[in-house]
């Protein structure tokens, strides 16, 4: 049907109403008037918007790698790869987008500015050889990028240089609060319940540990046996000791009995008895009491094989080929394993010299320890393995084995370190004997510069060594771009101390009684 055509000043009910139809045409006409020139004007800046936009993704879809915005994702407008500082925050970019799209300023006749990505950050890597860049020197950084603050530089790693956590620091205050509650001694009852205890089971029970130490104590004590057990029942089940074998609890060692401590590959008849009988001077390992005392009814040695190269007092110091002397340093090596963890030598004895301390008396020369040395080491090692007899330890014997190896080295005119891994006992004793002659050297220096290179020239002590020392005793510090040592006095001072207290002054080694050429290439 045709529609029916409404006047333009009728109402809808007919009726004409002209003065309301004229007010209503002419406020129609200029809000209509301010709604085109708005709806012109913002039709103008978004063409100019989707024009840009649209010369943006053209040129996206022809790279064949679209450049990426900090946080990893593609670019969705320019203002996104328009980053003139990697510090703009995420609203200073939103402000600027709103400005540009109200001022309604021609984007693409814009100039653009170089794409900036935070790579320096991610690309730059430590020099270190073989370091990620992971920890900090001071404890308090995740990453670092130079020498200065590279942990495994100084020889460490990240998590020994990390500050203890409050945690830890809580723990610690734990720990001393419970043994301050330690018993301060056994009473009469229990002192008897104990040796009751003892004359009843003998060795067949472990003793009573109860009120012996803190509880906390004790149960660390527990924990550890417990793991022990648990490692050697692995070993068990891997066929590396087998029930019955390989389990020599005990040897016999002249007036000693000694407890060994890790296990050594000696023949199965021998080792599944549980207890060795040796000969203090040849080092044969026998059955029984029995032979042991027939063999020293007829062995004719009192001292190790080899030559006597120092002698001070009842102190001597023998030098024994391997390839000359080959069943001693064998036997040699197999009893050294019974105490030592990281020993793997044992036949092949051959490229080896050992250096064996003794103690003389009416009797013979009695084992102290020893340390051997390979006859050509391309890396300088003049330690290869080292042990003090368990019942020479803590008297100042190790120091000595130290001591004299150095000493060797200022013959030959090198510069010296042990081979690693060494052993905790080990580690110990050198990290001990590293301090000492540091601080023995700051407290005869008196010059005003220090040199790394003349503290290793006049002790013999590899670099690497005295820098690791000197960064343990928070000697060495790194300020303008230059390495400092300094000399606390302090520690100078509780060394000097200590050593006026040592009863046992004799335990050193003194360089002219050492009567020794360094041996040609053999």
């Amino acid at each position: 049907m045709p529609r029916r055509k409404r006047n333009a000043g009728s109402s809808s009910d007919g009726t004409e109403d002209s003065d309301f139809s004229t007010d209503l045409e002419h406020t129609d006409s200029s809000e209509s008037d301010g709604t085109s020139r708005r709806s012109a004007r913002i039709t103008r800046s978004s063409a100019r918007l989707s024009q840009s936009s649209q010369e943006t993704k053209n040129t996206a879809d022809h790279d064949e790698s679209p450049p990426r915005t900090p946080t990893g994702n593609a670019p969705s407008s320019e203002s996104d790869i328009d980053i003139s500082s990697p510090n703009v925050s995420h609203d200073e970019s939103i402000a600027k987008d709103m400005s540009l799209k109200d001022s309604g300023s021609d984007l693409s006749h814009r100039p653009k500015r170089r794409r900036f990505h935070e790579s320096y950050n991610f690309n730059m890597k430590c020099p270190t050889p073989g370091c990620n860049s992971l920890g900090h020197l001071t404890g308090k950084h995740e990453r670092h990028f130079s020498i200065s603050g590279c942990p495994l530089y100084h020889n460490l790693s990240a998590d020994e240089c990390k500050a203890p956590t409050e945690r830890q620091l809580r723990y610690k205050e734990k720990v001393a609060e419970l043994r301050k509650k330690r018993n301060s001694g056994l009473s009469k009852e229990q002192k008897e319940k104990y040796m009751e205890h003892r004359q009843t089971y003998g060795n067949t029970r472990e003793p009573l540990l109860e009120n012996l130490t803190s509880e906390y104590d004790l149960d660390l004590f527990r924990r550890a046996q417990a793991r022990a057990s648990e490692d050697l029942e692995k070993l068990r089940l891997q066929g590396q000791i087998t029930e019955g074998s390989n389990m020599i609890k005990t040897i016999a060692f002249g007036r000693y009995e000694l407890d060994t401590w890790y296990h050594s590959p000696y023949p199965e008849e021998y080792a599944r008895l549980g207890r060795l009988y040796m000969c203090e001077f040849c080092l044969k390992y026998m059955k029984s009491q029995t032979i042991l005392r027939r063999h020293m009814a007829k062995c004719v040695w009192k001292h190790p094989p080899g030559d006597e190269i120092y002698r001070k007092g009842s102190i001597s110091v023998f030098e024994v080929d391997g390839k000359k002397n080959k069943i001693y340093c064998q036997n040699l090596c197999l009893l050294a394993k019974l105490f030592l963890d990281h020993k793997t030598l044992y036949y092949d004895v051959e490229p080896f010299l050992f250096y064996v301390m003794t103690e003389a008396d009416n009797t013979g020369c009695h084992l102290i320890g020893y340390f051997s040395k390979e006859k050509n080491s391309f890396l300088n090692y003049n330690v290869s393995c080292i042990l003090t007899m368990p019942q020479y330890m803590r008297q100042g014997y190790g120091k000595m084995l130290i001591d004299f190896s150095y000493l060797l080295s200022k013959v030959e005119e090198k510069v010296g370190s042990p081979e690693r891994p060494l052993s905790d006992l080990g580690l110990i004793s050198y990290r001990s004997y590293w301090k000492e002659v540091l601080l023995r050297y700051l407290h005869n220096f008196q010059g005003k510069e220090i040199s790394i290179k003349e503290i290793s020239q006049e002790t013999a002590v590899n670099p690497v060594d005295i820098v690791s020392t000197l960064q343990a005793l928070q000697m060495l510090k790194y300020w303008k771009g230059k390495h400092l040592v300094l000399k606390r006095q302090d520690l100078i001072d509780e060394w000097i101390a200590k050593e006026a207290k040592r009863s046992n002054s004799n335990k050193t080694m003194d360089p002219s009684c050492l009567k020794w050429t360094p041996p040609k290439g053999t």
